[in-house]
């Protein structure tokens, strides 16, 4: 059996043990779980079962101590999802900087892109890799069912930077924006590695002077590192070998960090979550980051917090990279419904609108 396609867990084999401190539970709750044929979810759809038999239980890019051959392993697959999804969302990209750091605008071409709103994408791949092309993969389909501007941040990654990097880069490109578009106007989403990059960023903001962006999507993962059942439960589901998740003291982006740090973790405080601005929380049954999710979800709520949680059932880690599945499809709906209703719908601060761009490539 293959490992999890879920990316944050595929290099377990490297760095494994425990992922996220937390007051020891005693032996005697463990349990033995016997070995079983899992069925197809009857909730959910049929080319997403297809598409599961099909891709997610075949074999995928593995991680290796070669991260140039990695990036591109994932990029390969990534550019066949840019190829499907430009063929049903008609979108213009344009490469080029903001606040020093290389993004991507990804613009809706069917009709003109809300003048008034913007999105920040966070791309996942483990802090190791997904700049440029998986960024894209998660920018398209949402800059369409929004009707708003995305703008993905290749922000820089491990192993040759380490934290809080990422977080300064973010800030870099939120700063900017931010003479153009007011805060509440401007949604930031990530996926994965991205998704924790994300509730990162909002704490870092909190701790800079940056004011809060309007709303933020968590997807695949919350303000935590992975831990809970889904790590374990996920791997199995998804025709795996069952396993913890990534220590990731020892992840080469996070070495030498205080896991204490809210900027690191910030499920760690109350206080920075209580912060937060409106969260749409995405996930399926058989992804290793629903617990993680599950967690954010709740102490969100406890801070009184709007939090608005969608788990599909069946579905796998990052499932949403591929449009071929129903629950896909929906997904995509249901962040352009959130944001459009969260976000602030003022005028650009400049009165000028959209980021202006070259022209569809």
């Amino acid at each position: 059996m293959r490992k999890s396609g879920f990316g944050l867990i595929a290099i377990a084999g490297l760095l494994a043990g425990p992922a996220f401190s937390q007051e020891a539970t005693p032996s005697s709750a463990a349990v033995e779980v016997s070995a079983f044929e899992l069925p197809w979810s009857d909730f959910a759809s049929p080319e997403a079962g297809q598409w599961f038999a099909d891709h997610v239980l075949a074999p995928g890019p593995t991680f290796g101590p070669d991260i140039a051959k990695v990036r591109e392993d994932y990029a390969v697959v990534d550019r066949s999802r840019i190829a499907r999804l430009r063929a049903l969302y008609d979108v213009s990209i344009e490469r080029t900087e903001i606040g020093g750091v290389p993004v991507q605008i990804v613009t809706p071409a069917d009709r003109a892109p809300d003048p008034g709103r913007i999105l920040i994408n966070l791309h996942g791949g483990g802090f190791f890799w997904g700049s440029d092309t998986g960024a894209l993969v998660e920018a398209i389909p949402i800059a369409a069912s929004s009707g708003m501007q995305v703008v993905t941040v290749d922000y820089r990654l491990a192993p040759e930077a380490r934290f809080p990097a990422a977080s300064e880069d973010v800030a870099s490109v939120y700063a900017s924006l931010l003479e153009r578009f007011d805060a509440k106007s401007i949604g930031i989403y990530g996926c994965s590695a991205g998704s924790m990059l994300t509730a990162q960023s909002v704490v870092w903001f909190q701790q800079h002077d940056l004011p809060s962006p309007g709303a933020i999507g968590l997807f695949y993962m919350g303000a935590s590192m992975p831990g809970g059942d889904s790590v374990y439960l996920s791997q199995v589901a998804s025709g795996g070998e069952p396993g913890n998740s990534i220590d990731w003291t020892a992840h080469p982006y996070f070495a030498g960090s205080d896991f204490s740090d809210p900027k690191l973790v910030p499920l760690a405080s109350p206080e920075a979550i209580a912060a937060f601005p409106p969260t749409l929380l995405i996930s399926g049954t058989r992804d290793g980051g629903l617990s993680s999710v599950l967690a954010t979800h709740a102490a969100l709520n406890r801070a009184g917090v709007l939090a608005d949680l969608h788990v599909w059932d069946g579905m796998w880690h990052s499932f949403m990279s591929d449009p071929e599945p129903q629950e896909s499809r929906e997904a995509y709906r249901t962040v352009g419904a959130f944001f459009r209703k969260e976000l602030g719908s003022d005028d650009a601060r400049t009165g000028s609108g959209a980021l202006e761009t070259g022209g569809k490539q």
